[in-house]
This record gives structure tokens, sequence and C-alpha cells, in this order.
């Protein structure tokens, strides 16, 4: 993969001048063979894995940040599915807060951000290892800081678990009440679709199909794309949607650059580079504000849907065309809390929540980062998950959704979570969604194109 001097100068200015970064480098590490029946056993094999590559992936990351001058903004780990891990022990709460402490210390350790996998695939049914980890959810969040939860409740081949969709949103307002500001609940992401290879958190974890360590990175460059809209002002939205293919082009070669390095002096296979633009809190750095350059007088308005829908179908063309290993959910972020552009939308009622959820219908990432009332009820919580699922199922793309019920606010005030994670204007929603179509429970089936064989 040779590099020109031309891109090395326009990757420097991008650096310096649009909030170009990567964004994270999130290394997989299989943990199958630390399963045990004698959790202690197991949680210090586990500690010792960790422990020693997450040192070594920061130790690798700051000589290719002074290496490069790009900044590596995240130091991320990603492991098996714990529901899988906890199989051989027993069924209790005190097995699955015990693991999620370890993963929570180790990282700590290691200066790792954040630590994905504590979560499981139930999109058809759910094992009894399942059950328990969902259950262990509340204690198991608020009591760590470092550790990050997923769980895959539908998917276009099997249909939605309602069961189990109907379970969280009272696990979700539990966890909202135990944490401080409801926090917890920004480190549980819920899927449609899960990529096994994903580096953003809080969805990441090492899929079942991975080799033992896996090198992602996700890289990200709203300002970049931004700029280079406001440079083309007069242009036809075909010229305009090769602008930011090109644009992602030169990105996605930056990313793999450095993560192929990383993986090279750690010794471990590349993976992937998830292209998707992810945003910050940070002036500058903003989807939203990428749709207003493109013409739309405020993210929410009409037009908003098809504008990001242009621009979410020239990122992966540019990115595919730059790389043969794009992968993860590689699309365009748009959540609400870290994102200056879509906090002001709300703020002005410009973007509500539904019109949120028929963004992420042409947005692979879903409704994400978004606050509502703590006394929303579990089962309008539920209906929420399910509706933004189904687009996934539906439509066989991924969605997610994470919701934080802010424990005490209510519609129109304004909850500050810090760093990375932002602020967020709480949501008006409704009181009564569906109360006795959630509570039917079982599994929603499959839809005709998933019979493709």
């Amino acid at each position: 993969m040779s590099i020109t001097v031309e891109e090395i100068f326009e990757t420097v200015n991008m650096t310096l001048q649009q909030h170009f970064d990567i964004r994270t480098v999130t290394l997989g590490i299989n943990l199958k063979d630390c399963m045990d029946r004698d959790l202690d056993h197991f949680c210090g094999r586990i500690h010792h894995r960790i422990s020693e590559k997450g040192i070594q992936l920061n130790a690798v990351a700051d000589r290719i940040e002074h290496k490069y001058g790009i900044p590596i903004t995240n130091r991320r780990v990603a492991v098996t599915p714990a529901s899988i891990l906890l199989e051989p022990l027993p069924r209790t709460q005190t097995a699955a807060v015990r693991l999620a402490k370890t993963l929570d210390s180790v990282a700590a350790k290691a200066d790792i951000d954040f630590i994905g996998g504590f979560g499981a695939l139930v999109h058809k049914g759910a094992t009894s290892s399942d059950e328990n980890l969902i259950l262990s959810l509340p204690a198991a969040l608020s009591q760590t800081r470092h550790v990050c939860a997923f769980f895959n409740l539908a998917s276009t081949l099997t249909g939605m678990n309602m069961t189990v969709i109907e379970q969280f949103g009272h696990i979700l307002k539990d966890l909202a009440q135990r944490s401080k500001t409801g926090i917890g609940c920004a480190k549980v992401a819920v899927f449609a679709n899960v990529p096994e290879d994903n580096p953003f958190m809080a969805g990441a974890h090492h899929g079942m199909g991975e080799p033992d360590y896996s090198l992602n990175i996700g890289i990200s460059g709203p300002g970049v794309v931004k700029t280079v809209i406001e440079q083309n002002p007069d242009c036809d939205l075909t010229e305009l949607s090769e602008v930011i293919k090109r644009t992602v082009f030169k990105i996605t070669r930056a990313g793999e650059l450095i993560g192929r390095e990383v993986a090279e002096m750690m010794g471990v296979p590349f993976g992937i580079v998830d292209i998707s633009l992810a945003a910050t809190p940070a002036a500058g750095d903003s989807v939203a504000e990428i749709i207003e350059a493109m013409g739309v007088s405020r993210m929410g308005r009409p037009g908003s849907t098809a504008a990001l829908a242009l621009l979410i179908d020239a990122v992966k063309k540019g990115g595919s065309m730059a790389s043969g290993n794009v992968g993860g959910l590689s699309g365009t972020f748009i959540p609400v809390s870290e994102d200056a552009g879509m906090i002001r939308a709300v703020k002005e009622g410009a973007l509500t929540l539904e019109k949120l959820e028929a963004l992420t219908s042409v947005c692979s990432v879903g409704m994400d980062m978004f606050a509502v009332p703590g006394s929303t009820p579990a089962e309008v919580i539920s209906a929420i998950i399910a509706d933004e699922l189904a687009i996934g199922v539906a439509n066989n793309k991924t969605t997610s959704v994470r919701i934080i019920p802010v424990p005490g606010k209510r519609a129109g005030q304004i909850v500050h979570f810090g760093g990375l994670l932002g602020s967020a204007p709480i949501m008006p929603v409704a009181k009564i969604a569906s109360p006795k179509f959630i509570a039917r429970k079982g599994r929603m089936p499959a839809p005709i194109r998933a019979l493709r064989n």
C-alpha cells in the first residue's frame, strides 16, 4: 500500500484544520480458552490475557501517533460475548458481576478507555446464561466505569425476540436508577443484525467467527467532509456525491495505513477499517452540520433524510474503493448527545424522536445516545426499541438503540454526561405506546426475504 507525498500533506491539513483523527483502535481478543468452572481461575486468566495485550496496544498506539502526528483518540478492547464465557459457571448474578468487575479493573490497569463484549446474542432465544447476564446488567454496569454491553435482539434471518425486548425496557429503567444521570444506559446498546467486528462502543465485541486477535480501526472525519462541501457550494448533487466520495477515499487510506502498522507492531492480524463518520461535541465535528452544509436549513427538517442517504452512500462508495477491508458499521453516526448540530436541532424543535427514527432508515447505526424523561414507562422504551430494530430486520441492515431514561428529568431539560458523551436535551415521548402489543412477547417471525437459499 503506497502513499504519495500529496496524500501526506492533505492528511496533515485534515488533522490540523478539520478534526480528522483515528477515533479508535480496538483490539478484539478471544477469551474462550479462558473459560473455567472455577470463578477465581477464570477471572485470573482473563485479567492476565487482557492486561498484557492492552498495555501493548497503548504503547504501540502512542508510538504510531507520535510517528504520523494523527491523533488516536481512543484505545479499546473487545472480547468474546460474556454470556458464552459464563456458560461453565453457576447461574448467579454474583458470577456475572465479578466478570464485569474483572474487565473493569484490567481496563483501568491497561489504561483502556472502554472494554466491550459484556453481552449476548439472543435474537432467536436466550439460554439460562444469557438470561442471567441480562438480569445482572443493572448491577454490573452501575458498579463499573469502563465496561460496555451489547445485546443482539433481532436479525433478518431469525426475526425479533420480543420477549427479551419487553424485558429490556425494565432492565434499562433499573440501570438508569442505579447510575448518576442514567449514564449507565449510555454503556449498553441493543441491536438488530449486529456486526462481529465493530470497533465502536458500546456495541463492540469479538465475534464468534474471529481469530484469536484482530485489530480493528475506526476513522472519523466529519469536519473534513463538511469543509469540502463548503468549498463546493454550487455544484449539483451528482458532483457533490463525487466530492464526498473522493474525500472519504483519502481518509480511509490514511486510516488503514495506521491500522495495519499498529497490527504489525503488535503481531496480530489486521481486521477491518470502519469508515463511519462519528461526531463529537467539539465545534466543527458534527454530522448534522454536514447535512446543513449540503443545503438543509436544519437537521430534522424536510430534506434531511434524502441528504443523509446521499451522504451515507458516498461514504460507503469512497471507503470501499479505498480498501478491501471495510467492515464494522461503516455508516454515519447521528447520536444526539455527541453532536452539537443534533443538540441544536432538538432544542429548536426541528428534530423529534419520530424524525430521528425516520433518519435511521437510511443510516446504518440507529437511534443513538438520546435522552428521554426518567418517568417514561418501561413498555414505551421497549416499543421504541422494537420499532427501531424492525427497521433493521425488514431492510436487512444493522440498526441499534442507545436510549437513556434520565431520572428526575422532564422533557425540555438538559442532562450533561461529560467528555465524548456530551449533553442531551430531554426529548418528549408518549406516556403510553403499545402496552398490550409489547406484553404479547414471543418471537416475531423473520421476514420473507430471509428465505434466500
